[in-house]
């Protein structure tokens, strides 16, 4: 059986992999014995082929999980293991290749595969490697683990809560997406998080039962938002003028180990964005339009267009070219972060 768990939702494709494990072990290898875990990335074909072909004296059947082969640069993997695939002798071992580094993705009626690099970039796969995946694919059980629309994220929002005995209502997730984006890995911290410091503010619930609440004020107060969600904020000072609080989050940042050049490539990034919504919305396109013509996640794109209303496409166009020789003179030691706030403070917004 060969089982294939893919995408760029890698929260839901782990745990996937891990019910598989803890039920292959449960009902086949309760000493662990059988079960092997190949670092595909840097595997020879050798040692994927040799796995997959194990037998065991003492078990029916094994199961090797063979982790992100798609990362593999050794053209051999990829030129000969469908072959060995289809080749192989038969055996009763469960055979599942994880992988984080490809999505799909609709263009027109077409759909592509992409690569995602450790950088987030996107790229379309290769010929060799796509032969792999089109194997995989066929698989009667291959999935692949998208990220999730906005109307499901709420309800596994909620439904995480209640699997932890909680409660929150719409406003409170609303306002935890906001903050922390569809990022499930963060999300389940942050939920965890919430509802044990719940039970801890009242340690009568558990002892009755019952469920505890999460509110939006125990979200507002609780939750560290994601670095985007820093920068939302710290775009949203700079258009208002208001350097205490700039000075403020630019100080959260730099606590958070965040340095110099990296922030301000991500505040160059952010003002590029709102570049794009400004000219995209000047043009008459809907929230809609934009997240289809753009390909931004619906999230960013609606935090943008409400920053971008401090600015008009002029400034923006000034903007960035400042900013763009400011990443310069910072990476030359000409200029500091602080001194670029400073310039951005003092712009005609």
């Amino acid at each position: 059986m060969i089982i294939f768990l893919y995408g760029e939702n890698t929260f839901l494709s782990r745990k996937k992999l891990k019910d598989l494990k803890e039920k292959f072990i449960q009902d086949v290898d309760p000493r662990g014995e059988n079960l092997s875990v190949v670092e595909g990335a840097k595997a020879s074909l050798q040692e994927v082929c040799q796995k997959i072909n194990s037998n065991s004296l003492f078990a029916k059947k094994r199961m090797i999980i063979i982790e992100d082969i798609f990362l593999n640069k050794s053209n051999d993997i990829f030129e000969n293991l469908v072959s060995f695939l289809k080749n192989k002798k038969d055996n009763d071992n469960v055979v599942i290749f994880w992988d984080s580094s490809l999505k799909t993705k609709k263009v027109g009626m077409k759909k592509s595969i992409l690569m995602i690099d450790a950088q987030g970039k996107e790229k379309n796969i290769l010929v060799k490697p796509k032969k792999l995946y089109d194997f995989l694919s066929k698989q009667e059980y291959a999935q692949e683990f998208k990220s999730l629309n906005n109307n499901d994220l709420v309800a596994w929002i909620k439904k995480e809560i209640e699997l932890r005995n909680g409660k929150i209502d719409f406003q409170a997730i609303n306002l935890l997406i906001s903050i922390v984006g569809n990022n499930l890995w963060q999300l389940n911290n942050e939920i965890e998080k919430l509802v044990n410091y719940k039970f801890g503010q009242e340690p009568q619930l558990i002892k009755g039962g019952e469920q505890a609440i999460v509110s939006a004020r125990d979200v507002e107060e609780l939750t560290r938002g994601s670095f985007d969600q820093n920068i939302f904020a710290l775009t949203d000072a700079i258009s208002a003028k208001n350097r205490a609080q700039a000075i403020y989050l630019l100080e959260k940042e730099f606590e958070a180990g965040v340095n110099e050049v990296y922030l301000l490539s991500m505040i160059i990034r952010q003002f590029k964005i709102l570049l794009q919504i400004r000219q995209a919305l000047d043009s008459g396109f809907t929230s809609r339009k934009i997240i289809s013509i753009l390909k931004i996640h619906p999230f960013v794109v609606q935090k943008g267009i409400n920053q971008v209303r401090n600015f008009n496409l002029n400034q923006l166009k000034k903007i960035i070219p400042q900013l763009i020789q400011a990443d310069s003179d910072l990476k030359s030691g000409k200029t500091d972060i602080r001194t670029v706030l400073d310039m951005l403070l003092a712009q005609d917004l």
